[in-house]
């Protein structure tokens, strides 16, 4: 087939702060075996040697580049897919590692199924310098194939997506208005917004992409993950299930935040009613009265 002839896929990174890693992330979609690709990288006020290190990179790989100051990524990723011209999209974290299949394998997935806004794939885990993490360490990422309705990922019925691996139809992105700028967990709520217009997310069993993880990932902010947590379900309160939802996230939250962050613990057991307590509330109540940490109150 004529390149062409082939759809266009966009790719966006945008990158705040990970001049140590943006390098990589960078030649991982430079090196990509699918050749219509458009590359926009945002650098999205970084205050370490980021600008001057994607500048360079630019120069040598032509890629479109956006320095601009913080305006948190939702409203980056906004803007950016209003100037994309891809009819797919694809937003990868600037410390994260592209396979060099991962885009052709998704766009050979998509190219017949109108009915899939998301595709989203398996992945491995790698640490802060790119090591891969053994086998042990690697488990629920290697699932067989699964398609997820809205249901599906709001009640976690079966195995989500990863951040790392999803692409999504433009006009799906666009049928929802794109993220919620209010909402800096984008990837829960987008792909939640996306299932709930009627497209289903199809996750494939292929390893696509590395996730890195390093010690400023997000998901180990528990506050930000709590509050951005309530939000996003807060969008889809028409759902029958919300109350249900609502609860077992709290529920989980509170296990994990009580031997880190008593403060963050003690505010979240106060949104849960005694009647929704399960094993998580009795197991966190117990490391919050006895378990030790630098935030207790």
């Amino acid at each position: 087939m004529d390149n062409k002839s082939l759809p266009l896929v966009t790719v966006i990174i945008a990158s705040y702060n990970h001049a140590h890693y943006i390098e990589q992330t960078i030649d991982s979609v430079v090196q990509q075996t699918y050749p219509q690709i458009e590359l926009l990288v945002i650098d999205d006020g970084s205050k370490d040697h980021s600008v001057a290190l994607l500048t360079q990179l630019q120069k040598k790989y032509g890629f479109d580049l956006l320095i601009q100051q913080n305006k948190g990524l939702s409203r980056t990723l906004n803007e950016a897919i209003a100037r994309a011209k891809g009819s797919f999209i694809v937003s990868f974290g600037s410390d994260d590692i592209m396979l060099p299949n991962r885009i052709a394998t998704q766009i050979s997935y998509l190219k017949d199924k109108p009915e899939v806004g998301i595709c989203a794939s398996n992945m491995d885990i790698i640490d802060a310098e790119g090591k891969l993490y053994p086998d042990s360490k690697q488990k629920h990422r290697h699932a067989p194939f699964r398609r997820l309705n809205f249901e599906d990922v709001f009640l976690q019925r079966k195995p989500g997506a990863m951040a790392a691996t999803l692409m999504f139809r433009k006009e799906a992105l666009d049928k929802v208005g794109g993220f919620d700028p209010n909402i800096r967990l984008e990837d829960v709520y987008i792909m939640l917004a996306i299932t709930h217009a009627g497209y289903f997310m199809d996750i494939l069993p292929d390893v696509l992409s590395l996730y890195r993880q390093h010690a400023t990932n997000t998901y180990k902010n528990l506050p930000f993950m709590f509050d951005n947590a309530c939000m996003t379900y807060a969008r889809f309160k028409d759902s029958p299930h919300y109350q249900e939802v609502q609860m077992r996230m709290c529920n989980s939250m509170f296990l994990k935040s009580a031997a880190k962050d008593k403060t963050l613990a003690k505010r979240i057991l106060k949104q849960i009613p005694i009647k929704y307590w399960n094993s998580k509330t009795i197991r966190g109540l117990f490391r919050l009265c006895f378990s030790k940490t630098a935030k207790n109150t």
